[in-house]
């Protein structure tokens, strides 16, 4: 019996599996098919390809109780008919489809924190992205709320996770992870893939905004300036690959191994007046101008939110005229007896002292923020 060499390559080139693979799932294959024709009474077939010529031989097995050979011989198949031909077929196809997904799991399997690109699948209430001889399930957590992904569409996501599963492996990816922000920066900026400036810390929500803390291991290269690209263009490419009709703003921040630094630049745009740190709470207490309060409390509190993500710090926001009523009303009480030095209760009237001073701080910091909306308006008239 003799197989054609050259169908087996084409296999090989069109699965995209090594042709010592093919061979083997196509010796597996006629070794079943013949086992179950009848032709032998033997416990055990082997085949063997002869990869130049093309010649098969298929080889007979006795097998003890164990299941260890006992003898070997050679044997001439007299048929291979219809019936064992399409059962070779069928345990052929099955091998190949193993060796295809095992080749796919190979190909992704320690590749999560890759970005992958491919063309957006929609089937059904499933969004798959299609990665030439396979496909990434992007599950609905992973997608941008916001972002209208249409059928077809290039789009890039990040791989998360490679499954091994029955049927074969299934990839993972996501287009809300922090980690697709710093792989796009990477792709994006020189200095990045050089090493000179690094990424220390990401913040995001997605479709919205993301806090990108960087530094430089050059004192010559601004990181700043490197990430945000000659007029913003490399920031702006990044923020359109976030999000396709540019919605989520990108603050790209100093990184600082001092917290409170840190904790300033973090809530960036804001400009800050005073950081005061309280490590055992891991609390940072921060002092802004009145004017700029709203700006670094953030729409529903985002901008403060993802600051204390990027730093690690818990982070309460007070205005310079919020901070200033507290300290005048805790000195007074610390003068009449009330409170120690330290701000503590020194009787029940101390605890009504405490309490009235951050109600009264408490009404400053309103004052402030109806104030900056009255202006907002006005600006805006």
């Amino acid at each position: 019996m003799k197989i054609d060499i050259d169908a087996l390559r084409q296999i090989e080139r069109e699965k995209n599996i090594d042709f010592p693979t093919v061979v083997e799932a196509f010796e597996t294959a006629l070794a079943s098919a013949y086992k179950r024709s009848g032709q032998s009474s033997a416990d055990e077939a082997r085949v063997v390809l002869d990869r130049i010529t093309g010649d098969v031989t298929v080889y007979a097995q006795e097998l003890d109780d164990e299941g260890n050979i006992v003898s070997e011989w050679q044997e001439e198949p007299t048929d291979f008919g219809r019936i064992v031909a399409q059962t070779a077929k069928q345990v052929l196809l099955q091998r190949l489809r193993e060796a295809e997904r095992e080749a796919t799991y190979g190909e992704f399997v320690g590749r999560e924190g890759d970005i992958v690109t491919g063309q957006v699948s929609l089937q059904g209430n499933v969004t798959l992205i299609e990665l030439g001889r396979t496909e990434a399930l992007m599950p609905y957590s992973e997608q941008v709320p916001n972002e209208r992904l249409e059928h077809g569409q290039h789009t890039r996501a990040l791989v998360i996770e490679v499954r091994r599963q029955q049927k074969g492996s299934q990839i993972v990816c996501s287009r809300t992870h922090p980690g697709l922000v710093a792989a796009l920066f990477a792709l994006e900026v020189p200095e990045i893939e050089e090493g000179i400036v690094e990424i220390k810390a990401i913040a995001r929500e997605a479709g919205h905004r993301t806090k990108v803390a960087v530094m430089s291991h050059d004192s010559a290269v601004d990181p700043v300036g490197a990430c945000v690209g000659p007029g913003g263009q490399r920031a702006r490419g990044i923020q359109k690959e976030l999000h396709n009709d540019e919605m989520e703003r990108i603050d790209i921040v100093r990184w600082s191994d001092e917290p409170d630094a840190l904790v300033a630049n973090a809530l960036s745009p804001a400009k800050v007046t005073d950081v005061y740190l309280y490590p055992d709470e891991a609390t940072a207490m921060v002092v802004v101008p009145d004017y700029q309060l709203s700006l670094a409390i953030g729409r529903e509190g985002q901008n403060a939110r993802l600051a204390a993500r990027l730093t690690g710090w818990r982070i309460d926001i007070k205005s310079e005229s919020q901070f200033a009523e507290e300290q005048r009303a805790f000195q007074e009480a610390f003068e009449q007896g009330l409170i120690d030095e330290y701000g503590n209760p020194l009787s029940e009237e101390g605890e009504k002292a405490i309490a009235a001073a951050y109600e009264s701080a408490e009404q400053v910091r309103s004052d402030v923020l109806d104030d900056e909306q009255e202006s907002d308006v006005e600006a805006d008239a």
